[in-house]
Parts: C-alpha cells; sequence; structure tokens
C-alpha cells in the first residue's frame, strides 16, 4: 500500500511489476500454473497470500508427478 505524505504525493513510488511472456518458461504446464501472477498487481494485497498458497501447492503437486523417463522406466 502506498502512503501519502503531507502534500499528498506517493511517499515511495509503485515498483514496475515484470511482464510476463507466454513461453518464457518453457513448460506449458508451468506457465498454466504460474498464469495468476499476471493478474496479482490488480489484486488487493491481503489476497496475495492465497494466490502464492495455490501456487506452491500447484508446483509442488506438478513436481511430485511422474515423470516420463528418458531411460524407458528404468
Amino acid at each position: 500500500m502506498t502512503e501519502l505524505n503531507e502534500e499528498h504525493q506517493a511517499a515511495q513510488p509503485t515498483p514496475e511489476w515484470p511482464e510476463s511472456t507466454p513461453g518464457d518458461i518453457g513448460d506449458p504446464s508451468v506457465e498454466a500454473i504460474v498464469a495468476p501472477l499476471d493478474s496479482l498487481r490488480d489484486q488487493p494485497v491481503a489476497e496475495h497470500d492465497a494466490v502464492y498458497a495455490e501456487l506452491h501447492d500447484a508446483l509442488l503437486e506438478s513436481l511430485n508427478e511422474d515423470a516420463p523417463s528418458a531411460n524407458g522406466g528404468l
């Protein structure tokens, strides 16, 4: 939250959010999981923790999935 000083100007500038580009990550399933981060800046800060918790859980689940192995499952 940006605080106002006595002159009604922002005490600190609002940081620039990085822009994501589809394909930056290289894994479509991970890109789908992190897609909600693009709209995070528009959500109230009080809701950010829930978004990050869901993101964490989804990434953990994705990492724990059995991935096909390059050596045929040996």
